[in-house]
């Protein structure tokens, strides 16, 4: 495997990490029988983390198509693995900046991993001009 794909799972593993632990923490008024009750995300806390995981969901299929489409159209390994290795440190910023509520830093983070994502999907189409 590459170091992209495990990025594509590290990108998956962050998006279910982001909220598990806050359903851990709340377990005491969390309902596993009601996972989306919107009282237990009333909590400013566990409202952002709800927020940067449905985000996570967002991003994720994009991301492990860019991913796959480079590799299949034979890009550059090395700099698709830059990429997403990248990306994957992006979104982690991103999630930390949504759980300190930082928005504008957080929307900032947030155009340079959807940057960094077109970057990826559009490897194939510049892959001519790229080094080997």
């Amino acid at each position: 495997m590459t170091i992209a794909e495990y990025c594509v799972f590290a990108s998956l593993l962050l998006v279910l990490l982001t909220i598990a632990p806050v359903k851990w923490l709340g377990i005491r008024s969390f309902d596993n029988a009601k996972p989306r009750d919107p009282s237990f995300y009333e909590d400013p806390l566990r409202a952002r983390a709800w927020g940067a995981h449905q985000n996570g969901i967002e991003t994720f299929p994009f991301f492990g198509l860019a991913v796959l489409l480079a590799e299949f159209r034979e890009c550059p390994q090395n700099l698709i693995d830059e990429l997403a290795l990248l990306f994957v440190l992006v979104r982690l910023a991103y999630v930390l900046t949504y759980l300190g509520d930082r928005p504008t830093l957080r929307s900032i983070l947030w155009l340079i991993g959807f940057v960094i994502n077109i970057a990826i999907f559009f490897l194939p189409l510049l892959r001519q001009w790229l080094p080997t």
